[in-house]
């Protein structure tokens, strides 16, 4: 009786264990090859394997997270060109979502395209990643992404929280620098991981984080509580990117913002007074002029 018990208490202990160190993200992959000409495309299934355990299976903070917690993100993967070894060209479009409190609605934190994708993969190999070496550009990349989704999200639940996260992306940007592949350097573009990891710790753009916070902690979760003061809390959040604007027009870090938020802020203040309407659309047609057609349908709503 007592090995028994001991044998159960023992199972207990580790099915505990393991929940209480479930990994951080939840992340869906997909992985698109029609551009190729290949009869056998099983590698892509393969690699599509490999990066799900790597995003989903890796321990990446130090914090406990429960199933139910663990950050909602995808990874969609268009090859374009392979040599039919080991050489990948092609797109990753990276999304993260954030679960809006007593609601069933999720709001998306970044929606961003890539298209400075190339990699080595042999079938069935390790993915091997070091936050001190460029090991791989693949799983820089995907690591790189991995600590951006976390940093998003926890900006979203505490000012600055994801501060750390920030920094172990621009690591694996400042790891990159002598690599081959493109996308990790400042020159190449003003819109690659480079000007993402920059953007995110640059005080100029402190108010965007600061946005993030007070926008989703303070304006949509409470939503269900005085719709009316959320909303009027989300504008004011909304207002202090327009200090960013002024000091970096048409920056990359609003773009990345309001690719993610743009259809969301319209159907919020579709249903907001006169005044509210006339003050947001005036500021978004400011700050994003490129969804100013988007903005309008709140004035016409």
């Amino acid at each position: 009786m007592n090995i028994m018990l001991g044998r159960i208490f023992i199972i207990v202990f580790i099915l505990l264990s393991l929940q209480a160190s479930s990994q951080e993200l939840k992340c869906q992959i997909q992985i698109l090859s029609t551009q190729i000409q290949s009869s056998d495309k099983r590698i892509f299934e393969t690699l599509r394997g490999a990066i799900y355990e790597f995003m989903n299976n890796r321990k990446w903070t130090n914090d406990v997270f429960k199933d139910t917690e663990r950050i909602d993100c995808s990874i969609l993967i268009n090859i374009t060109e392979w040599n039919m070894v080991d050489e990948f060209k092609g797109t990753i479009q990276v999304q993260s979502r954030r679960p809006i409190y007593n609601t069933s609605y999720d709001s998306r934190l970044i929606n961003y395209v890539d298209n400075d994708f190339s990699f080595r993969y042999m079938e069935n190999d390790p993915l091997e990643f070091s936050e001190n070496a460029h090991l791989s550009n693949l799983t820089s990349v995907l690591a790189f992404y991995a600590y951006v989704f976390i940093g998003l999200d926890y900006d979203t639940f505490s000012p600055q929280g994801g501060n750390s996260y920030f920094q172990m992306a621009q690591g694996i940007v400042n790891n990159a620098q002598n690599a081959s592949e493109k996308g990790w350097k400042a020159f190449e573009s003003k819109t690659n991981r480079y000007w993402i990891a920059e953007g995110a710790l640059n005080q100029i753009f402190r108010p965007y984080r600061e946005c993030m916070y007070k926008y989703h902690r303070i304006g949509m979760d409470k939503m269900t509580e005085d719709v009316n003061s959320s909303r009027l809390t989300l504008l004011e959040s909304l207002e202090q990117l327009e200090k960013v604007h002024l000091k970096q027009p048409l920056s990359f870090i609003l773009r990345l913002f309001f690719d993610a938020k743009a259809d969301e802020i319209v159907n919020v203040f579709l249903q907001a007074n006169t005044s509210e309407k006339t003050r947001v659309v005036k500021l978004l047609k400011k700050i994003n002029p490129a969804n100013t057609s988007k903005y309008e349908k709140i004035n016409n709503g």
